[in-house]
């Protein structure tokens, strides 16, 4: 018999692809979402589908009990997807995790997976220092993820909690941008609401234009593909060790010169590609790399997809949308003024 894994988030960035990926590989999978319908996208995968608010303890009692494996829990509010609102990122988060971590308790399961925010080491980042796995963990005392980290990592420590006290093994991911096609090309940063910065290189790559190139173009940045973490996800699920918390990366990085040299030669049409132009003068860009023995000591871990083979796969989804149903279209997330 199949095992059962409960997927909380299911109808999100990573949730959904994680459910599809784990049912695809011989799980029994529940899935499990905030929004009141998934318009159909899961009983199209032979998924059952829940809607419970994480928040609030008594609406887990509609969710099955009996033999649940594991649980992979990717539901939260985001601060790059949602207008700011500090009280939703600590109940969403942290009673959020606590409840989810109660039922679990109640029903006899014993296995969470978790993602935890890079900005716990946020004193590592552009320092050019590998970010170790085990450091103390922090929090940014000012802008839109200081707020955001303290949530996670007070889940994080009631998730560390439960495994002293009840023998709960727990694989808490640590990772940047997970990098996938979604058709929201925009997010929210330091309070505002902007195009992704690689989502709108390929749009002008797409279209032919000038692409700048930014101060030291070689400082280079963890670019992990999604389907080479949810392939970790399983694993996890997979494995009947205590588990940890670990850093998620390839083992390589890209810089920003082959970021954008990468983008112009996937998407930019072969007989005019987007000129390039380096600037050096303006500010460096973003620098960071994971230390990631734990992941290869104990799940043999090695990413699948080379940055070229990500941004080929991204494209094609691009072009065919293959959680449609469940997201909608890119033309769906257009700004109002655009249309």
């Amino acid at each position: 018999m199949s095992k059962k894994v409960i997927v909380f988030g299911a109808t999100g960035n990573l949730g959904a692809p994680i459910s599809v990926y784990l049912k695809q590989n011989g799980y029994d999978v529940i899935a499990v979402g905030h929004r009141t319908s998934d318009n159909g996208f899961f009983e199209d995968m032979g998924i059952p589908y829940y809607s419970v608010d994480i928040e609030n303890a008594k609406q887990f009692d509609v969710l099955p009990t009996d033999d649940i494996y594991a649980v992979a829990h990717f539901a939260s509010s985001l601060p790059s997807r949602y207008e700011y609102n500090p009280r939703d990122l600590f109940e969403s988060i942290t009673i959020g995790t606590l409840n989810v971590l109660e039922w679990m308790r109640k029903i006899g399961c014993k296995k969470i997976v978790f993602p935890q925010t890079p900005s716990d080491m946020a004193s590592y980042h552009n320092c050019g220092k590998m970010i170790p796995e085990d450091a103390p963990r922090e929090f940014p005392l000012t802008g839109d993820h200081a707020v955001y980290t303290i949530a996670k990592n007070a889940a994080v420590d009631l998730i560390e909690n439960y495994h002293a006290e009840y023998g709960f093994s727990r694989f808490v991911f640590r990772f940047f941008t997970i990098y996938e096609y979604h058709p929201n090309a925009y997010h929210y940063r330091n309070y505002k609401h902007l195009m992704m910065p690689f989502r709108m290189l390929m749009d002008r790559a797409s279209k032919s234009l000038p692409i700048e190139i930014w101060g030291n173009c070689k400082k280079a940045k963890e670019m992990v593909y999604i389907k080479d973490f949810i392939r970790l996800v399983k694993l996890a699920i997979d494995s009947d060790i205590e588990g940890g918390i670990y850093n998620v990366g390839n083992g390589w990085q890209v810089s920003l010169e082959e970021q954008i040299l990468g983008i112009i030669k996937v998407f930019s049409p072969k007989d005019n590609p987007s000129p390039v132009i380096y600037v050096k003068d303006k500010p460096d860009p973003l620098e960071n790399a994971f230390e990631i023995t734990k992941i290869k000591r104990d799940f043999g871990y090695e990413p699948l997809y080379t940055y070229i083979q990500q941004l080929e796969d991204f494209k094609h989804d691009m072009e065919t949308e293959p959680f449609a149903k469940l997201w909608g279209t890119k033309e769906d997330y257009e700004p109002k003024e655009s249309k």
